[in-house]
């Protein structure tokens, strides 16, 4: 492994990850990136969560990507959710500690995207993008609605998450977040990879912390 790929230990064993580190000045924040389901192929290498990870990295952000239990080198088995939550408390502890004091962004894509979405406000997260939040799939009953900026961001032609219950979903919420929605894109947003990085990084353009 390479400097930017390695272990770390969680609960249930070592949790491997890969960390997106800024060619540009470095800015006052750290990412953790939290990828689509495990038992459907989801992966820190998946295309989505991958492209979300750089941009992060993009914008001067170091941003961590990891594979929740069970998936490539990271040890245990599914958990339902429950798990990978302790999963991603792990990784943002490994963060926090390389990078102390940064506040923290949190990103997630389908799977991904509720497994931060139910740790977003528990952890204090000062960023959280949701990306095909899966309201369809999972219950998001838990979820607080936290207390920072939160992007969305979901295609009109997903054919696994609901565009429509997303939609109606975030309609309903007493507070709404900054939505992005992707006319034409399917759920791994084949072809739109470089609209999602861009439409990306022009919301978040507003809410960058300052460069160190």
């Amino acid at each position: 492994m390479n400097k930017n790929h390695f272990l770390i230990e969680g609960d249930n064993g070592d949790i491997e990850a890969t960390l997106d580190q800024p060619d540009s000045p470095e800015r006052n924040a750290i990412a953790v990136c939290c990828h689509p389901h495990p038992l459907h192929g989801g992966a820190m290498t998946n295309k989505v969560i991958y492209t979300v990870s750089r941009t992060l990295a993009g914008l001067g952000i170091p941003s961590v990507r990891f594979n929740f239990r069970g998936v490539g080198e990271s040890q245990g088995e599914y958990d339902e959710g429950k798990g990978e939550q302790q999963d991603l408390i792990k990784v943002v502890e490994w963060m926090q500690q390389k990078y102390p004091g940064r506040p923290l962004w949190l990103a997630g894509f389908s799977f991904g995207s509720w497994i931060a979405a139910l740790q977003a406000k528990k952890l204090g997260a000062q960023q959280l993008i949701s990306i095909a939040p899966p309201v369809n799939r999972f219950s998001f009953d838990e979820f607080e609605i936290p207390d920072c900026p939160w992007l969305v961001v979901q295609g009109d032609a997903d054919e696994v998450v609901d565009p429509k219950a997303v939609f109606q979903w975030l309609d309903d919420l007493p507070k709404q977040p900054e939505v992005i929605r992707m006319e034409g894109a399917g759920h791994f947003f084949h072809s739109r990879l470089v609209d999602l990085r861009e439409s990306m990084e022009d919301k978040l353009q507003a809410h960058l912390p300052e460069e160190l």
